[in-house]
């Protein structure tokens, strides 16, 4: 009779086989927490996987808090874009360097994508590349687990064919508990039983071999982690080095990189207004305003100034006010006050023959 197929590959013989390594491994685990079966330990290995759960939680950690710093750069990167065009729309032609905001706009631009992508490329991609490996180390750990509780019941039950012998010879191992029989699926015991029956009669020879395969397969993943994990756990030094001194160097080379754009056209304004406030701090006393004069002005008398079309005229206040007409101003020629700051020329000037700076 053909065997029954349940679908995907699986058969009565693979789906019984299954299920008896599941319910000798929880009989196993049991006897070992209820102190009546040995359990192998080993220490160093103990120490091993908990430095790599350790290590794993940490690099998770660390990979979360980049992509947010990521995220964070993003968003930096549109409010700059929106801080700087709000600041060429505001800047005013006559204002030095205004025909260089929109190109150090564009540079601000580029240098916010360089530095984000540099990070991904860099930061964020090395890091998953790292996180990368310990999903496959997790799970060999998981399968070593198993296949050490497997071992550990081959070595019981090859101890206990030299205890227990039958009078024809052979050597029975004891089933597995009813209570743990009755504990798998309904449509699956009768097959557990028929093969529990089948195993019930292993002999000695039978046993060994059985410890021997189980003994070979956990060995052979066994060394394997027992050299990977320290490697794996001394990795994370140089690792977590080369990943800040990756972020510190591109977050240090991007500020230089943007305060030498950004100075080009602060230096111009910080020179105009060098030059305003020198021209202030050096102003006749009383200094209120500057005017341009538009027509050329012939003096009428003695108390009146002289002015050409383009002089620049100092506004300084009256000695007496009450002296000053409607339309008239006191003045000072801003040539003659650079020439003769002890005794400048000052006059009366009709106000409608100039324009204010």
């Amino acid at each position: 009779m053909a065997e029954l197929n349940l679908g995907k590959g699986l058969t009565a013989g693979k789906v019984a086989s299954n299920v008896q390594k599941k319910l000798t491994r929880a009989q196993e685990k049991v006897l070992q927490k209820l102190g009546k079966a040995d359990e192998t330990k080993d220490v160093a290995f103990e120490e091993g996987v908990i430095n790599f759960n350790k290590q794993y939680t940490e690099g998770s950690k660390l990979q979360r808090d980049l992509r947010a710093y990521l995220e964070a750069v993003k968003a930096m990167h549109e409010s700059s874009k929106n801080v700087q065009a709000c600041l060429a729309d505001m800047y005013e032609p006559d204002w030095d360097g205004h025909d260089e905001v929109e190109s150090i706009v564009e540079d601000c631009d580029v240098l916010w994508t360089d530095y984000h992508q540099k990070l991904v490329d860099h930061a964020l991609i090395s890091m998953d590349t790292y996180l990368g490996q310990f999903p496959d180390i997790k799970a060999r750990i998981a399968k070593r687990d198993r296949k050490l509780v497997d071992y550990d019941s081959a070595r019981h039950n090859y101890s206990a064919t030299h205890k227990t012998k039958k009078k024809d010879g052979g050597i029975k191992i004891t089933k597995p508990a009813s209570l743990l029989e009755r504990a798998a699926p309904g449509w699956a015991q009768g097959i557990l039983s028929a093969h529990s029956v089948a195993q019930s009669s292993l002999s000695r020879s039978q046993a060994e071999e059985e410890l021997e395969r189980a003994q070979k397969v956990f060995e052979e993943i066994n060394i394997d982690l027992q050299e990977e994990l320290p490697s794996l756990w001394n990795s994370r030094v140089g690792f977590y080095v080369s990943t800040f001194q990756s972020l510190a160097g591109f977050e240090e080379k991007f500020h230089k990189e943007m305060s030498r754009v950004r100075y080009s056209i602060c230096s111009a304004q910080s020179e105009e207004y060098a030059e305003v406030a020198v021209e202030e701090a050096e102003m006749p006393p009383g200094f209120m305003f500057k005017l341009q004069v538009m027509h050329d002005y012939a003096a009428n008398d003695t108390d009146e100034l002289e002015m050409k079309a383009g002089d620049i005229v100092l506004v300084i206040p009256f000695d007496n006010p009450e002296e000053q007409d409607d339309g008239w101003l006191m003045g000072i020629i801003e040539s003659e006050w650079q020439k003769n700051k002890e005794n400048p020329t000052k006059g009366v000037f009709p106000e409608n023959f100039t324009q204010r700076l």
